[in-house]
């Protein structure tokens, strides 16, 4: 199964800040728990290098990517830490490329039809759409796919458990991105179980709608 099929069989990608590695592989086994096997370890902290490289020896099972790539040399730092896909909140043409030729699954961020487009170009079909929440969420995503019949969302940004199913039942998007189930503060007081919970919820939504 290659990781584009994960990321959809899956349809729940946790974007996860981690601010120490220590916290990253028991994290990373509370999500699998729950039924969760991917995770969006984001680059916004000093810890996220060391973060995907303890997930990716220590919970094989575990499809692991990197979040909030800005950079060319970000790509190569992640990939070389063993995350399997990119994940950038805007259109960097040197970023797509990067990853590209690290045969890596890039999902840049696009929000219009003009980023849209820049990214068709660089043989892009699947998207991130972020903020999702601040532009009009999924009413702007099904706006967006009239247009562009051939590309997919994954909406990231004020996705939640409450409009979880609403976004998964359109067909046009392949996973949501979201934190909800791994915010900050319940990974730094260690609240794993709280965790798999939440997770377990997220999943069951998800099965209710793509069963």
């Amino acid at each position: 199964m290659d990781t584009l099929e994960r990321v959809r069989k899956c349809g729940i990608v946790p974007v996860v800040a981690l601010d120490d590695a220590k916290d990253a592989v028991p994290l990373a086994k509370a999500l699998v728990a729950g039924g969760i096997d991917i995770a969006e370890v984001t680059f916004r902290t000093a810890a996220a290098e060391e973060s995907i490289a303890r997930i990716s020896k220590e919970v094989p099972e575990m499809l692991v990517g990197a979040g909030t790539v800005l950079t060319p040399q970000q790509v190569e730092t992640a990939v070389n830490a063993g995350a399997k896909f990119i994940v950038s909140p805007g259109m960097d043409v040197e970023v797509i490329r990067k990853a590209k030729e690290l045969q890596v699954m890039m999902l840049p961020g696009a929000v219009t039809p003009s980023e849209i487009m820049l990214g068709i170009k660089e043989g892009i079909e699947i998207f991130k759409f972020f903020p999702a929440g601040n532009y009009g969420g999924l009413k702007t995503i099904k706006a967006l796919a009239g247009p562009f019949p051939k590309i997919t969302f994954i909406p990231t940004g004020g996705v939640s458990a409450a409009n979880l199913a609403e976004y998964l039942e359109f067909k046009k998007i392949e996973a949501v991105g979201g934190s909800w189930m791994c915010a900050k503060e319940m990974v730094a007081k260690g609240n794993f179980d709280e965790i798999t919970r939440i997770s377990k919820e997220a999943v069951e939504i998800r099965n209710k709608v793509r069963p």
